[in-house]
């Protein structure tokens, strides 16, 4: 099983002219070790994308993606990473959904695919990143 960063995802749905076909790529190749999940951060920020829920479901099934729901120790894990990421002077807003997806894959030892690996490198060593 392999959860799928946002940054991954949106690739596709904007036709991204840089990494479009690099996240392509690695779906496909990504599909053929198992499952390809995403979580409740990842749904929800797909959303912003879509007019409809309809429409972003067809998207989230047409490429073969499974829906799995975040358990609480991922969800006790990204705030305790987060809070570090704090301590040590991190100031950008907005990250704390890095921290949900590192958690959720650590809590269940899976693999990640994403573009935007710096924090996940940092905060979730043991997660083992698929990236450029």
């Amino acid at each position: 099983m392999i959860l799928v960063d946002t940054s991954v995802l949106l690739d596709l749905v904007t036709d991204d002219p840089v990494w479009a076909e690099w996240s392509i790529g690695q779906l496909k190749q990504a599909s053929l070790a198992g499952s390809l999940l995403i979580n409740d951060v990842v749904y929800a920020e797909l959303s912003t994308r879509y007019e409809r829920i309809e429409d972003l479901d067809d998207f989230v099934s047409g490429i073969g993606l499974v829906h799995a729901p975040m358990p609480k120790a991922a969800l006790f894990l990204a705030a305790k990473a987060f809070r570090q990421y704090k301590d040590a002077g991190g100031t950008k807003t907005g990250v704390l959904s890095d921290f949900f997806i590192g958690a959720h894959a650590a809590v269940e030892g899976v693999r990640l695919l994403t573009r935007d690996e710096g924090r996940y490198r940092t905060y979730f060593p043991t997660v083992e990143l698929i990236s450029p």
